[in-house]
């Protein structure tokens, strides 16, 4: 009976040695799976971040580059519309200076006729015919006179140079003289009149 006893306390023992060792199995084939699943977390963690860096960098780059394209392309701008304005510029006082050399041929042509004539009926009639080209190529070109006597005292548009006693009521607070003539160019004032005005 004793016999039995041990025998059989000696295979319960082993059978719970055997569960203690299949316990201990599994839980070291438990802790390997969680090891394993943190290592690989960890790896993959940084792994990640490296590559959201990577694309931040690249993004970066980019803007960058889009950045510096945009600031070369606007400093380009800038340089040709400045060389346009300034050919413009000389390329309007060019076809100004064209229309005044016919001018300047006719005056020329004058003084030389003038010189050589006496009768002064033809000399007048010249004089006023160059003058009146002048005014014409002058006025083709967007110039006009501004009309100022026995208009109202404008201080935005006249200097007044000198006040006299108006001749009549009508008169006073008006321009009585054009001392200097205004004029406009394309309906912008670009001179003022200096004008005498009634008191």
């Amino acid at each position: 009976m004793f016999n039995i006893k041990t025998n059989w306390m000696k295979k319960n023992k082993n059978s719970a040695q055997e569960e203690l060792t299949n316990e201990n199995a599994q839980n070291e084939e438990m802790e390997d799976v969680l090891n394993d699943e943190q290592d690989e977390e960890q790896e993959t963690e940084p792994a990640e971040e490296e590559e959201e860096e990577v694309e931040e960098v690249d993004e970066l780059e980019e803007l960058r580059d889009k950045y510096l394209r945009l600031a070369a392309e606007f400093d380009n701008y800038r340089k040709r519309t400045a060389k346009e304005k300034v050919e413009l510029i000389q390329t309007a006082e060019k076809g100004l200076l064209l229309a005044m050399l016919e001018v300047l041929d006719d005056a020329d042509r004058a003084s030389v006729e003038i010189e050589k004539s006496e009768d002064l009926v033809s000399v007048k009639e010249g004089a006023f015919l160059i003058f009146d080209k002048l005014r014409k190529k002058l006025t083709s070109r967007g110039l006009k006179e501004m009309d100022s006597v026995n208009q109202d005292y404008d201080p935005e548009l006249q200097e007044a140079i000198a006040e006299v006693p108006a001749p009549s009521e009508e008169l006073k607070g008006k321009v009585i003289d054009d001392v200097q003539k205004g004029y406009y160019l394309n309906d912008k004032l670009i001179r003022h009149a200096k004008v005498v005005v009634g008191k």
